[in-house]
């Protein structure tokens, strides 16, 4: 009887994706088997590059288990980046002393918004930003650029404006300041993890962006020729290693998009580029990869008996004081000025703690989480509670 695994498909690939989530909602899902039937619908919306990812994932696995041997890849590297939307082995396998020396990569490219599949160009580049962040050093360098996008599709051009201007606010043209081309931001992205030639570097994004950031890549090495190995993987899978790696236990879902998608880095110093911190601009695409490395930092050097330096944080920020966002919904905070008395009351009730352990366990052994204090400081659609 043969022992050889049945071939795995794509939509096999993109169903066993979407087991944690799944089981994040509560659904009882054990097995991919048992995920199909909840996963059949978004498949079905899932736009033809994005199953072409999955299809390539499915073949490399298909050829994996046809071999009990390492072979060498029959078909010759494309004239474009090659990333990695997936790791099969374990992101980390080393001791605790070579895990926090370890360097990772986060990176984030930016678009003037998202254009239909039936388009050729679905993102325009328009920013990227990029740190380069170790447990033990923090954040250890950075690189910025604005990036000199393609013109928009004809007849997409109010809606590549209207993205940005809701978003990181970059103009589609005339923008003022000097934009790289894609030749130059590639060449100096590779120069900037030069030291790092002896290993392959690792790239991380959010997992909601991986698509955006790992399209662009190859569109702007499709265009210029640039030839090299990214690995881009997901941070949420990075937080969940670097937790079991230590605790031998997997911390929930719920606890690693809590703690990447707190706000509470936003207008910290040192934070933004100099654009988008002298316009007062949240989105940032440096800011975005500096976030990650701040909440990694917040959350797992304790876990790892780091101590926290200026590198790790933002030089503003105080350990002792407690800090939560909370957003408002502006024009519905207008019509309730009635019942104003109502949530000053319960802010109220909030300062009395400032320091809380989340229930039913979700937080993690080894890692505090924190209620955020109250204060009258308020701005931008964003009420900052301080204690």
């Amino acid at each position: 009887m043969s022992s050889r695994r049945p071939s795995r498909s794509a939509f096999y690939c993109f169903a066993r994706e979407q087991l944690p989530g799944l089981r994040g909602r509560g659904v009882p899902v054990r097995r991919v088997v048992d995920a199909i039937p909840y996963c059949s619908q978004a498949w079905a919306l899932l736009p033809k590059e994005e199953k072409i990812i999955y299809t390539e994932m499915a073949h490399k696995e298909n050829r994996k288990n046809c071999s009990q041997k390492t072979v060498t890849e029959p078909h010759p590297v494309p004239a474009c980046l090659i990333t990695k939307m997936a790791s099969v082995t374990p992101l980390l396998d080393v001791s605790d002393p070579a895990v926090i020396a370890d360097i990772f990569y986060f990176l984030n490219i930016y678009s003037h918004g998202k254009l239909p599949s039936h388009c050729e160009q679905r993102f325009l580049p328009c920013e990227i930003g990029c740190v380069k962040f170790s447990l033990q050093d923090g954040i250890i360098a950075d690189f910025h650029h604005f990036i000199d996008p393609e013109e928009p599709p004809c007849g997409f051009r109010y809606h590549c404006q209207a993205a940005s201007d809701a978003t990181h606010k970059i103009p589609v043209s005339g923008f003022h300041l000097p934009c790289a081309s894609y030749a130059v931001v590639l060449q100096e992205l590779l120069d900037f993890v030069q030291p790092a030639r002896d290993a392959q570097p690792q790239f991380y994004c959010r997992h909601d962006d991986r698509f955006r950031v790992s399209w662009c890549l190859n569109r702007m090495a499709s265009l210029t020729g640039v030839v090299k190995h990214l690995e881009l993987l997901a941070v949420e899978d990075l937080v969940i290693e670097l937790y079991r790696k230590k605790h031998k236990e997997e911390p929930s879902k719920t606890w690693v998009y809590r703690e990447l998608d707190v706000f509470l880095w936003d207008f910290c110093s040192n934070t933004r580029c100099k654009w988008h911190e002298e316009n007062d601009i949240v989105c940032c695409a440096l800011a975005s990869c500096k976030k990650i490395a701040y909440c990694i930092s917040r959350s797992l050097a304790g876990v790892y008996g780091v101590s926290l330096t200026a590198a790790h944080l933002p030089s503003d920020y105080d350990e002792s004081t407690t800090t939560k966002m909370v957003i408002l919904d502006a024009g519905r905070f207008q019509k309730m000025k009635a019942e104003r008395s109502e949530c000053d009351r319960h802010l109220a009730l909030l300062s009395q703690n400032q320091e809380l352990t989340v229930p039913n366990g979700d937080s993690p052994r080894g890692v505090k989480s924190y209620l955020y204090g109250a204060s009258g400081v308020r701005g931008r659609g964003i009420t900052r509670l301080e204690t």
